[in-house]
């Protein structure tokens, strides 16, 4: 089976929709559907619609219950800045649909123990990143009994394996920051164990148009997108 992973949509829905179109046969959403992006409605709609199983986003949360997002100190301003904006958008259907996602999720694919979650098994405010130590990212992980880890929050693909546990996150689907500004996702094949980072072409222009007309801080925002960074 082809398991495509997306995370950290940030409401981009161009975004979303090309990287919909990677040949798969499930989907997985990492969390972080809302906030940066302007269209939140859409993405979140376009979730529901096609069932994707989805786990909570630290920007999830602080749309839908109104908590700090915890993220970090670069882009928490434009975190605040745009959270009213995204309230705008969405409905109390849309804001119970966040609030009600599950922290983590386990499968049992091929023999294979999968384990999801946004930020780190321990904190969906811990960043795993590529440069992160492996004596950090084994704290992280400590007392989880699987065979591979998904994870968001980052921004930054990556596929790495620290104490026998393969770490696999996809990269962000709307707000790339590893200065590659294509949509990014990963393709886990259960069978083979494989995993394929991909990167998507989109329609960017189309969607720094609408932050331009919709969005405060609209220039930073499109700047982050078109640098990836």
């Amino acid at each position: 089976m082809r398991l495509l992973l997306i995370s950290d949509i940030h409401a981009n829905k161009e975004a979303l929709d090309a990287v919909l179109k990677v040949p798969h046969d499930e989907v997985f959403c990492l969390g972080d559907i809302a906030d940066y992006g302007p269209s939140p409605s859409e993405c979140i709609a376009l979730i529901r619609e096609n069932n994707i199983e989805t786990v909570l986003g630290n920007h999830d949360a602080a749309v839908g219950t109104g908590i700090d997002c915890g993220c970090g100190y670069k882009y928490k301003h434009l975190s605040i800045a745009t959270r009213e904006y995204t309230w705008n958008f969405l409905a109390e259907d849309h804001l119970s649909f966040l609030r009600q996602l599950p922290f983590k999720a386990e499968k049992v694919l091929n023999g294979q123990r999968l384990y999801f979650t946004h930020g780190s098994p321990q904190s969906n405010y811990e960043y795993i990143r590529p440069e992160t130590p492996d004596d950090e990212v084994a704290e992280m992980i400590k007392g989880i009994d699987a065979d591979f880890i998904f994870t968001g929050h980052s921004h930054q693909p990556m596929v790495r394996e620290v104490n026998g546990i393969m770490i696999i996150n996809p990269g962000s689907v709307g707000q790339p920051r590893d200065l590659n500004p294509l949509a990014s996702c990963a393709v886990f094949n259960t069978e083979t164990r494989d995993t394929e980072i991909i990167r998507c072409s989109y329609d960017i222009e189309n969607t720094c148009n609408k932050i331009r007309e919709r969005m405060p801080n609209a220039e930073e925002l499109i700047s982050i997108l078109m640098r990836g960074y």
